[in-house]
Formats: structure tokens, sequence, C-alpha cells
């Protein structure tokens, strides 16, 4: 693959303000952060809002509103928001974006699972917000639920409003999930997926079980039936994503999956986040795409459909 597409994922549901300084909050920071990442070269930017006091994961589509408004009238970066949201909110909330906004891509969870994040306490002592530490040890004992039943309900308003469903596989079990759905008919061909390492509760970073999750892939949907793309967690990042780059995939980084740059360098934007993987990926001679290229290579319906 001469032409790769690098996603930024902005601010996620996972990470606490605690945990970085540099984390965008506000609709105007995660605004600036996805320009500044199509600026770096990224195609897409993977959106989740916060409250812009508090910092905690919400599905406010007035939020949702100014991110998606403010970066489009920038540019004609691919807008991709999350229907996983944050812990908590139901699926009638997680999916309104696709409803209310038409998206030209949205994510779309494969399967449910325990999302772990409570060791991510071990690190911390101190917090801005009464929420974090709550937020934090609620995982450990929460599913995030993306049943057979919610998957065919979201399938039929993604494909209402045609926004193709960037499918994030955190497993093995995900791809037996998404070859159900395409052998009967619920699930539409070619599929954009998205592999999720290094989240507890999922598989680990490795590069074993990547190979293990594209092999299976094409062998239970068909190597032509699929584009796919790889994020890995916190120091997984880079080495994952050039392993991706490699095998002839696509990549994604960001402030979600990871805060630091290297080893004890905080990332102060997503920007060089986006910079570094595209610096390695020149390496071996592989260019970012440019959006356009990038709405070709997903077959999707163009910014001219969104609404918003």
């Amino acid at each position: 693959m001469s032409k790769a597409i690098f996603t930024c994922a902005l601010t996620g549901g996972i990470h606490t303000p605690s945990m970085s300084p540099y984390l965008p909050i506000t609709p105007e920071q995660l605004a600036e952060h996805a320009i500044l990442a199509y600026e770096a070269g990224a195609a897409v930017a993977h959106v989740h809002v916060r409250n812009p006091e508090t910092g905690q994961p919400s599905p406010d589509m007035e939020l949702f509103r100014k991110v998606l408004t403010q970066v489009k009238s920038k540019c004609d970066m691919i807008l991709c928001p999350t229907t996983g949201g944050g812990l908590g909110m139901t699926p009638e909330q997680r999916v309104a974006v696709v409803s209310t906004f038409k998206p030209e891509m949205a994510s779309f969870n494969m399967g449910s699972m325990n999302f772990a994040i409570f060791p991510l306490l071990d690190k911390m002592k101190e917090f801005k917000f009464p929420w974090e530490k709550q937020y934090l040890e609620l995982s450990a004992d929460a599913i995030f639920p993306n049943t057979f039943k919610s998957m065919r309900t979201f399938l039929n308003i993604f494909y209402e409003t045609e926004t193709k469903p960037e499918l994030e596989v955190y497993d093995a079990g995900m791809i037996n999930n998404l070859a159900f759905l395409i052998q009967r008919g619920l699930m539409k061909t070619p599929v954009y997926i998205q592999f999720v390492l290094g989240i507890l509760g999922g598989m680990a970073a490795t590069a074993e079980n990547l190979v293990f999750l594209y092999e299976s892939a094409c062998k239970y949907i068909g190597e032509k039936n699929f584009v796919w793309s790889v994020c890995a967690a916190g120091r997984f990042q880079m080495p994952m994503c050039t392993h991706a780059l490699l095998m002839g995939a696509n990549a994604r980084v960001g402030m979600e999956d990871a805060l630091s740059v290297g080893r004890g360098v905080p990332a102060k934007n997503n920007a060089v986040l986006v910079e570094k993987i595209i610096r390695i990926a020149r390496e071996f001679d592989i260019e970012p795409a440019t959006p356009s290229e990038a709405r070709k290579i997903l077959g999707l319906k163009g910014l001219d459909k969104v609404a918003f």
C-alpha cells in the first residue's frame, strides 16, 4: 500500500483530565486539535465530546454540533463521531449522533465486553474532579453492551443515513459476530474494520494477536471484503500501528489511546502523534491519504451529504 489512511482519535472516553493537562476538553479545543491533526496529515478525526466544565464524557448533541461544524468550516476532514460514548451511556444516547448529524462514518462496536480501565487508578494520586475516581472504579464491574439486538438497531440507523460503520473489534469473537451479520445480510460489504488492541477485557497488543486477527478476518469474511486499520492503547500505540502499516493496513493514533508521544514525553496535542506515525510511515515509502483519497478507499458518501 503506497497510501494509508491516518485517523486521529481526539479525546475518547478513557482518559480523565487529571491524567494530562493537554487533553482536549472543550468543543473549541477539540476542533483546534482536529484541524492541527488534519494539517499534520490525518484524513479522519474520531470525535468524542466532553462536558466543557468537568471534562466528563458526554452524549450532548450540541457539543457534537459545535465540534463537527467548526472543523467542517475549516477543512474537508472526514469526521467520525463515536457511538461508543462513555461508561453508563444508553444505546439510544450513543447512536443519536448518527441519526442527528448523518456523518460520513461513525464508530460501531462489534460486541460486548468488560471495558476495564480501572488499572489507570494505579498511577493516580490526585483528581481534579470528583467524578474521575468513581468513573474509573466503576469499569471493574461494567459491561460495555453491544448486543445483537442493539447492533441490528444501530445498523438500521447507519444505513438509513448512509453512514459507513467503522467496526471496532477488540477480540477474536467479534470477527465471528461480524461474519454472522454479513451472512444474515444485515451488514453490507466491503466493511471497514478497526482492530483495537491493549484494552483490558479485550486482546493484548502483540504482533501475534494482530496477525491472528487479520488472518481470521481473511478466513471468515474474505480478504476482498474488508479494509482495515489498527489502534492500540498506551505505549503500544506506535509499535502496533507501525506493524499494521507494514502489513498494508491503515492506522489510528491520538490522545484517546495514548497521552505520550514517547517514553516520558507527554503529547502536548494530537498533531504530534499524527506527525510521528506519518514520519515512521514515510521511512517505508507510505504516504498519508488525503481526505478525498480516503473517501474513495472507504466508499463514503461525501461531506456534502452530512447534516451539520
